[in-house]
């Protein structure tokens, strides 16, 4: 796939071709990679995050804060970002990397999502990598509440539907593939009474259940 594709995902086009590259590029292809790249965008984030979250919550003690900061920044957090991007899709890993599963894995994916931030950054500002960063967390942040965790989505979205009293969404695993040790599943997530089907993949069939109840809610978000 070309980064192209992954720019309309990812709602940003990049000025700079090569920063996006770079950023797609993990250590064990070639060198420029994006881990410098990642440095920039880690501090970035948690900047931009630590604002909304300021602002969202006028009252809250630091120390709440930065439990919700800690919470959204999280590799587990961003990993599942990534995987609603397809992000693995486009990374440029090495041959061994390759063969081990390297694009499902949830460290490299939250760090290559963390260098595309950066990018952004260097190629258009700060302004710019904020806008991109609360539009890829407007969800979560919606779902915010102090001194709760962040649920995931497919408990987010089981929620929504009980307080209507609709019925729970059906999961269906409808492919699987690669070898035993880095299998990839997508699953579907259908809602009959909204008329919604969604689609998600990922390296086991509970984390592409959670991508695929992501973009369900995006749907509900959106109808």
């Amino acid at each position: 796939m070309t980064p192209r594709g992954f720019e309309k995902a990812f709602g940003y086009t990049f000025r700079d071709r090569e920063l996006l590259q770079t950023a797609l590029t993990h250590r064990s292809y070639s060198s420029p990679h994006n881990e410098r790249f990642e440095f920039i965008g880690d501090a970035v984030l948690n900047a931009v995050i630590a604002r909304r979250l300021f602002e969202q919550f006028p009252t809250l003690p630091e120390g709440d804060l930065s439990r919700l900061r800690a919470n959204l920044v999280r590799q587990d957090s961003l990993h599942q970002q990534a995987l609603a991007l397809s992000l693995g899709d486009y990374l440029l890993l090495g041959e061994g990397e390759q063969k081990s599963g390297g694009h499902r894995r949830p460290s490299i994916l939250a760090d290559a999502l963390e260098a595309l931030l950066g990018a952004v950054w260097l190629d258009a500002g700060f302004d710019a990598a904020s806008e991109v960063i609360l539009r890829l967390y407007q969800s979560m942040l919606a779902q915010l509440a102090p001194g709760q965790e962040i649920k995931d989505a497919k408990t987010r979205l089981q929620e929504y539907l009980q307080g209507r009293r609709l019925a729970l969404p059906q999961y269906a695993l409808t492919n699987t593939e690669g070898e035993a040790h880095a299998q990839h599943f997508t699953v579907t997530c259908t809602i009959e009474a909204l008329r919604i089907r969604s689609e998600g993949s990922g390296s086991t069939r509970r984390a592409a259940e959670q991508v695929a109840a992501e973009q369900a809610l995006e749907e509900v978000a959106n109808s």
